[in-house]
């Protein structure tokens, strides 16, 4: 009760402060923005600021773009990820220090053999609403209604839309800076002298001329640590999220509505992406990526288990607004303002499952792919007497139903194939053996000898195991290559996993059905 009154008290006061302020003379400041204000503590003059300052302008709709960012800026930070040792010890590195990707692997083999074992984490972070300053909001509502009103290639798009994916001032957690100036600035006479009027038009030009000075190198896998415009002008390379994040600044600075979709995980291979969308004037979203490939050109190389858009705004519908006080999710599913955007992408399916021995107090389960070795939690289902319902999942996919328990996955039932139809495949096995030939620990080409040995993809010499999931990797054995294949007796109807013993655990799982190996 003391909680609530002090809250209360709290607005009372605030709401008072900001009498005099009026967007209409019986309108004043939405309380859920000034609840947001009060967050800011210190800095929250910054906001006040910036309210008086479009009062004073008389343009409504700057100030209800100014409310739209307040509302929604409590979550958005910048944070910083460095490289620490086993000691806990920050480790001193610099991606570019190293001539490329292979020559800075093996400066970090040797770092580790030196310091134990090495591990990105968050050093510091710091939210919007507390380094958020009041030029830097005017200048970015400003410049971005303007961009919005006055290019013959934004006007088609609505308020909604606008806020959405003209307006917002960052594209992930990067350092906050202005970007909008130089990328007016550096177009203007070029698109006012255009006869181009598409967005997609527009937004190729632009992409034209950032992938002339910015590329993706695969140093910066090791620098995770998100790029702001400033460094990215500076280096001239970086990964995907760079990538994304460069063109959402080059475009939304000139009226266009773009963002970054994004998979946490690919279903078919190790690793994750990030990639570009753009809303077209013909009321499609078309995907590209940033200084690389343009509206129109671009295709996904992997499976697609889930596709999510970074939003500004927060989605009520996601986890993050759910969640009991007792759970937590796995990870990225705590954000509040990705969108599920997976059927614009491929076809999808609604999974329903029973699942086996729920915890006590566990209201939600988890479907996983696996990824690098690992499963990755990709979607989440509120559990409703003891089902659960996994919305607009891709297919042709092989999913494991878990529990987070203590950020530690429990199997919640078998896996399963989600078929090309959408129909739920368990693989529990059918106590069918067989004898399987395998040549590789992942899918390739199959080459016959002439006197049709088959020619095996193997280390000779190396060994290689064997495993078949059982609630978890169980081994059935191990044995050293040679030029040949190796022959193992399987169950049909089971999913199984063969690495190098020494591996990178990039390996692929696999069925085994009507006498076939399937990668999955």
């Amino acid at each position: 009760m003391k909680r609530i009154l002090k809250s209360s008290l709290t607005i009372i006061i605030l709401l008072s402060l900001f009498s005099c302020i009026h967007i209409k003379k019986s309108e004043t400041i939405p309380l859920d923005v000034l609840s947001v204000m009060e967050k800011a503590e210190s800095n929250r003059v910054v906001f006040e600021k910036a309210i008086q300052y479009f009062h004073d302008k008389g343009n409504v709709e700057q100030l209800e773009s100014l409310y739209f960012l307040i509302r929604n800026m409590e979550k958005h930070l910048y944070s910083e990820v460095v490289l620490y040792d086993s000691s806990k010890s920050e480790v001193a590195f610099c991606v570019t220090d190293y001539a490329n990707y292979d020559a800075m692997s093996e400066a970090l083999d040797t770092i580790e053999t030196e310091r134990g074992e090495l591990n990105f984490d968050l050093k510091f972070r710091q939210f919007d609403l507390e380094i958020m300053t009041t030029e830097l909001l005017i200048e970015n509502i400003e410049y971005a209604w303007d961009a919005w009103k006055n290019n013959r290639w934004s006007q088609f798009l609505t308020w909604d839309e606008y806020l959405a994916y003209v307006l917002p001032y960052r594209g992930s957690n990067e350092p906050l800076e202005s970007f909008r100036p130089f990328f007016i600035d550096r177009y203007a006479d070029t698109l006012k002298q255009s006869d181009m009027t598409t967005p997609n038009e527009i937004a190729s030009f632009i992409n034209d001329d950032i992938k002339s000075w910015f590329t993706f190198d695969s140093r910066f896998y090791a620098h995770p640590t998100d790029q702001g415009l400033e460094e990215m002008r500076d280096v001239g390379m970086g990964r995907c999220e760079d990538m994304t994040n460069l063109a959402i600044y080059a475009m939304r600075a000139n009226g266009l509505a773009v963002t970054s979709d994004y998979t946490p995980y690919w279903a078919n291979s190790g690793n994750n992406h990030a990639w570009n969308a753009i809303l077209n004037s013909d009321g499609k979203v078309y995907p590209f990526m940033g200084c690389e490939a343009n509206p129109e050109e671009y295709g996904l190389a992997n499976k697609l288990a889930k596709v999510y858009r970074k939003m500004y705004a927060e989605q009520s519908q996601n986890l993050a607004f759910k969640l009991h006080d007792s759970e937590k999710a796995p990870g990225w599913l705590r954000g509040r303002s990705y969108l599920d955007v997976t059927k614009d992408y491929v076809p999808v399916s609604n999974v329903t499952l029973a699942l086996d021995s729920i915890p006590d107090s566990t209201h939600f389960a988890y479907l996983c792919v696996f990824n690098s070795g690992e499963w990755g939690a990709i979607h989440w289902g509120e559990i409703v007497d003891g089902h659960v319902t996994f919305k607009d999942m891709g297919r042709d996919i092989v999913y494991l139903p878990v529990y987070n328990i203590h950020d530690e996955f429990i199997p919640a039932s078998a896996p399963f194939i989600l078929d090309k139809s959408g129909n739920i495949i368990p693989l529990r096995g059918n106590e069918t053996e067989s004898e399987i030939k395998l040549i590789s620990t992942t899918q390739r080409k199959l080459d016959i000898s002439i006197d049709t040995i088959e020619t095996s993809f193997f280390n000779a010499g190396v060994p290689y195991e064997l495993f078949v999931w059982n609630d978890k990797w169980q081994s059935i054995g191990e044995k050293v290559a040679d030029d040949t294949a190796l022959k193992f007796k399987v169950e049909e109807g089971r999913l199984y996993w063969f690495v190098e013993k020494e591996g990178d655990s990039q390996e692929r799982i696999f069925t085994y059905s009507n006498g076939k190996q399937v990668w999955r």
